[in-house]
């Protein structure tokens, strides 16, 4: 039922739109189409990203706050985590919400993988792989893998890969919490994990990846980092 589910949400539409978007960009061009794909899935997906993106910046404005809090309390737990919770409630703060973007895109990203690599696969035969389309879509003779006619999506792309990485490491960066004071050993580890790590993994998965995925990844990223700009110049961070 899962699968099914999942096919028919998830799978089907993205397919469906590729395909008509690759039927009515002049030039047929897959990387245009990707971009536009992305930019729709971002737009419509925009209020909760916004939403979560907002809640991340609201704590790390806290952040001072929530260290001052774990110091006082650092010998109670209990003590600790009721304080906490209290500063959130106050605040009116999820703090896991921040999580939201993750949990949306594992599916999303699960899908446009599936899609690109049977869709973009020179060496299957086009019945195959557009197999899914609705009986109202075009199906294309032939589809191009190519982007601005140099760059082959099917296939991985090192420079690509580095350009996913880079975009991850400008949003970690504009995520990180600005003057946060004396932090604990797990913060300090959590922050440098999400600032210089997840951004070399992402490499390492990218450029392993057809390169329509790297793709999607800069593309969505970029469009994060521009709603973090629009947030911080909205709701500047309250001066002490």
């Amino acid at each position: 039922m899962f699968s099914t589910i999942y096919n028919d949400v998830i799978y089907r539409p993205l397919l469906n739109l590729l395909v008509f978007f690759y039927n009515i960009i002049p030039g047929h061009d897959i990387g245009v189409v990707i971009i536009l794909l992305t930019l729709l899935i971002r737009l419509a997906l925009a209020p909760s990203f916004h939403k979560s993106l907002k809640s991340q910046k609201a704590m790390n404005d806290l952040q001072p706050k929530l260290n001052e809090l774990k110091a006082k309390h650092k010998d109670n737990k209990e003590a600790q985590a009721k304080a906490l919770m209290d500063l959130y409630k106050e605040h009116k703060i999820n703090p896991l919400s921040s999580c939201l973007p993750l949990i949306i895109q594992l599916p999303i990203l699960i899908a446009l993988y599936q899609v690109f690599g049977k869709a973009l696969n020179p060496h299957v035969d086009i019945a195959t792989r557009l197999n899914g389309l609705y009986s109202f879509i075009a199906r294309p003779e032939f589809l191009n893998p190519n982007f601005l006619g140099l760059i082959d999506l099917s296939k991985p792309n090192i420079w690509f890969g580095v350009l996913a990485g880079l975009a991850q490491f400008w949003q970690s960066k504009l995520m990180m919490p600005k003057n946060t004071g004396e932090q604990d050993m797990t913060t300090k580890a959590m922050a440098m994990q999400t600032t210089y790590v997840l951004p070399v993994i992402s490499v390492i998965i990218a450029i392993k990846l057809p390169a329509g995925l790297p793709l999607y990844w800069i593309v969505t990223t970029l469009f994060a980092v521009a709603q973090q700009y629009y947030i911080i110049k909205k709701h500047p961070q309250p001066k002490n």
